[in-house]
């Protein structure tokens, strides 16, 4: 089958197209064909040898997110049939190898397919939609009139935390540029300050939670929109030296994250889609061997929701979702 292996740490240059070995699966486990594989920041930081490759092994098969069919089940799996449709970010952070034409992982890494998406959608879905409802629900624990600000509201995390915020009944403001607006507000958001010309620290209050984006001087400032005893979810809370400590002066509360798989969350995202309260954005799609070209994309910060890799090849399957859902 055909993979994207990293042989060397250090650039997205290193990143190649390779035939290697199809996997099998073990007991608990499915193969999935890949239709399509999400492309994301981290595995653009991963390439650059700044993520969390302590954990990781070269040659590395780059790649979390993904959506594909079932091809094979193993012994003991009953979730899922031969020919099922799912998605999901398996084995996250360790390496999952998305980038590739079959993948195999536990079969609770993964959820049926929302019925409304497309391969390209739910495969944009899984690790930028798992983080944003990990953040909000598990973590903050949002809930109805509460205020939430969403950093880098029309990100790829960021543009799905506005719609799954809105969802819980939360008032959301979100930050983006000027250029950014009118999409952060088609998602919903009840208002959106542009970060590039106002002091957001300065301009928003009194916040239940802070759902973070980056680290370092913007996330310290950010702490003080909180009202007492609120909390910001920080996803780069690693590069954010002295953000429990500041909190703690501010009378606030400050929690790093990590993303981790989990096939609930997953179906609470598939049941927002279907009820088209929720919705991915495609920046672009790519196909597989321009998976480095990708990176690159991603990899400068300013895409507007997700840029997707297609896999399987044309014809392969039906790549639209079916038209009753629609």
């Amino acid at each position: 089958m055909l993979a994207v292996l990293q042989e060397q740490w250090g650039s997205l240059d290193n990143m190649r197209v390779a035939e290697i070995d199809r996997p099998t699966p073990v007991f608990g486990e499915v193969l999935v064909e890949v239709v399509a594989a999400g492309v994301n920041p981290v595995d653009a930081y991963t390439a650059q040898g700044s993520a969390y490759n302590r954990i990781l092994e070269l040659p590395f098969i780059h790649g979390w997110d993904l959506a594909g069919v079932v091809a094979e089940v193993g012994y003991g799996t009953t979730r899922f049939q031969p020919g099922d449709r799912v998605f999901g970010m398996p084995w996250f952070p360790r390496q999952a190898g998305a980038y590739a034409e079959y993948v195999t992982a536990p079969a609770r890494h993964f959820a049926p397919m929302p019925r409304k998406s497309t391969f390209a959608e739910a495969a944009a879905l899984p690790l930028a939609g798992l983080t944003a409802w990990q953040m909000l629900v598990d973590v903050a624990q949002v809930g109805p009139g509460q205020r939430v600000l969403v950093t880098a509201a029309a990100g790829g995390v960021g543009h799905l935390a506005v719609q799954i915020a809105k969802s819980l009944g939360a008032y959301v403001i979100g930050t983006a540029s000027a250029a950014k607006h009118s999409f952060v507000q088609g998602l919903g958001a009840d208002e959106v300050v542009d970060y590039t010309t106002t002091d957001v620290a300065t301009a928003v209050g009194d916040i239940d939670a802070v759902i973070q984006m980056f680290g370092g001087d913007g996330a310290l400032g950010a702490l003080r929109c909180l009202r007492p005893g609120g909390i910001m979810v920080n996803a780069q809370s690693a590069w954010t030296p002295g953000m429990t400590a500041r909190a703690a002066e501010l009378g606030v509360r400050a929690a790093g994250f990590l993303v981790e798989p989990d096939h609930a969350g997953l179906a609470a995202l598939a049941r927002l889609v279907d009820e088209d309260r929720l919705s991915v954005h495609i920046d672009s799609e790519l196909p597989l061997a321009r998976a480095a070209e990708a990176n690159q994309l991603v990899g400068r910060g300013h895409t507007t929701g997700k840029i997707v890799l297609t896999v399987a090849g044309p014809g392969r399957f039906d790549t639209t979702a079916p038209r009753s859902a629609r």
